[in-house]
C-alpha cells in the first residue's frame, strides 16, 4: 500500500539567509540575529520528523533540479537569469527582505523539482499524498518578482506542470499561510481551472492584498476565494472557516487534485503572525482535507512547506499536518500543551471570527451554491 510521500534533501538548506547585523547611531553594531527565515527552522522540522514514529509510515521522494523550462511555467526568463546572475556574483536582494546568496539558486531549482518530484509521485499512485518540506519557500513569489523570503513559487511550477505534462484539468490550492498568497493569486486570477483559496491575517502582509472583494478576473469571477480572519483566530475560528467556506466551494469545485499551501506562521508563538493555531489544529484541518480528497479526488492532496518562523513551534505543527496525511499520531507531544496560552488558543472564538468568515462567505455566494 502507498505511503505518504516526502521530499527533504540536505541541499535546500544551501539556501543560507544568514543574519541581520543593525548599524548604531554612535557606531559599531547591535548584535546580529538570524533572518525571519532561516534555514535552523528547516533543520529542526526534519530532524522531529526523522525521529519520530511518522518516519516509518513516510517514503522519501527523490529530488532533482527543476528545469529552466519548468520554472518558466510561473516565472519570466528575466526574472529567473536575475535570481541566478545573483547568487553568481555573491548574493543580494529580490526586495528588502528577500536574500539570495551563494547556493539559494541551485536550491530554488531542487525545492521547485521537489515539488514537480511530489506531485508525480502522488498521481503515478506511488505515493497515496504527500508533504514538500522544501527551503526556499514560493507563495509571495511573483512572476517577475521574489519577495517575502519568497523565490520561486513552488506551488504555481508544480500546478502548471499537472496541468500541462500530467492532463490534470482542475486544480485546488488552499492556501493557509497567515500571509496572503498574492503570487498564487497573481497566477491564477483569469483562471477557471484552479481554485485558489487563501485563509490569511486580515490587513497584514502584503499590503493591498487578500481582501474578500478579490474574488478573480473577469471570467474567473469566484475561482479566488479570500478569507481574511481578524488577529487571535485560533483553531475553532480556522474550523469554522472551513465549514462554512472552504470545504462547500472545494467540494462543488471538483478539484482532481488539491495543494495546500502550507504556512506554520499562523501558530500561537510565530513572530510574523497573530495567529493562534495549534499542532493539534493544524492536523485537524488537514484530516479534514485529506477526507475530502478522498471523496472527491482519491486521496491526491499535496502539502508544500511556506512561512513558518519560530524554531521553537514551526517543527512541531509541520509534524502535526503530516500526521494529518498519514492518519496517525506519534507520541511527540505539544510543547505548548497545558499552558495557558494553550488553553486560550484552543478555546478562543468570537463573534468578530464568525463575522469574517460569514463576510467572506456572503462575497462568494453569487458564484457557489453555499446553501
Amino acid at each position: 500500500m502507498a505511503k505518504t510521500g516526502y521530499v527533504f534533501d540536505e541541499r535546500f538548506l544551501m539556501h543560507d539567509t544568514g543574519e541581520h547585523l543593525m548599524q548604531l547611531p554612535r557606531g559599531g553594531y547591535l548584535e546580529g540575529i538570524e533572518h525571519p527565515s532561516n534555514n535552523r527552522i528547516t533543520r529542526r522540522a526534519a530532524r522531529l520528523i526523522a525521529g519520530s514514529e511518522i518516519v516509518e509510515h513516510l517514503q522519501q521522494i527523490p529530488v532533482r533540479e527543476a528545469t529552466l523550462g519548468e520554472v518558466h511555467y510561473c516565472h519570466t526568463p528575466d526574472y529567473v537569469e536575475h535570481v541566478r546572475n545573483l547568487d553568481a556574483t555573491g548574493g543580494g536582494m529580490l526586495d528588502d527582505q528577500t536574500r539570495v546568496t551563494r547556493g539559494s539558486f541551485e536550491a530554488a531549482l531542487l525545492s521547485a523539482g521537489g515539488a514537480i518530484e511530489l506531485t508525480d509521485a502522488v498521481l503515478d499512485g506511488r505515493a497515496k499524498n504527500g508533504y514538500g518540506l522544501l527551503r526556499p519557500i514560493g507563495h509571495h513569489a511573483m512572476a517577475d518578482q521574489g519577495m517575502g523570503f519568497c523565490v520561486f513559487n513552488n506551488v504555481v511550477i508544480a500546478t502548471r506542470h499537472a496541468q500541462q505534462q500530467r492532463g490534470i484539468e482542475r486544480i485546488a490550492i488552499i492556501d493557509w499561510d497567515v500571509h496572503h498568497g498574492n503570487g498564487t493569486q497573481s497566477a491564477h486570477w483569469d483562471d477557471t481551472s484552479v481554485l485558489f483559496i487563501s485563509l490569511h491575517q486580515d490587513n497584514w502582509y502584503p499590503a493591498g492584498w487578500g481582501s474578500i472583494d478579490q474574488t478573480g478576473g473577469d471570467g474567473a469571477k469566484g475561482h479566488t476565494v479570500n478569507i481574511p480572519l481578524p488577529p487571535g483566530t485560533g483553531n475553532q475560528g480556522y474550523e469554522y472557516a472551513f465549514e462554512r467556506v472552504v470545504l462547500p466551494i472545494v467540494r462543488e469545485f471538483g478539484p482532481e487534485l488539491i495543494f495546500i499551501s502550507a504556512g506554520q506562521d499562523a501558530n500561537m508563538a510565530d513572530p510574523l503572525g497573530r495567529m493562534l493555531l495549534t499542532m493539534d489544529g493544524y492536523r485537524n484541518l488537514t484530516e479534514q482535507l485529506k477526507t475530502l480528497a478522498e471523496e472527491i479526488c482519491g486521496g491526491r492532496l499535496i502539502a508544500l512547506q511556506e512561512g513558518g518562523y519560530t524554531p521553537a513551534y514551526v517543527p512541531f505543527c509541520t509534524l502535526g499536518i503530516i500526521e494529518g496525511l498519514v492518519g496517525e499520531e506519534t507520541s511527540v507531544a505539544d510543547p505548548w500543551a497545558g499552558s495557558s496560552e494553550y488553553d486560550h488558543a484552543v478555546s478562543q472564538f468570537s463573534d468578530r471570527e464568525k463575522a469574517a468568515v460569514e463576510a467572506a462567505r456572503s462575497a462568494q455566494e453569487p458564484f457557489w451554491s453555499l446553501g
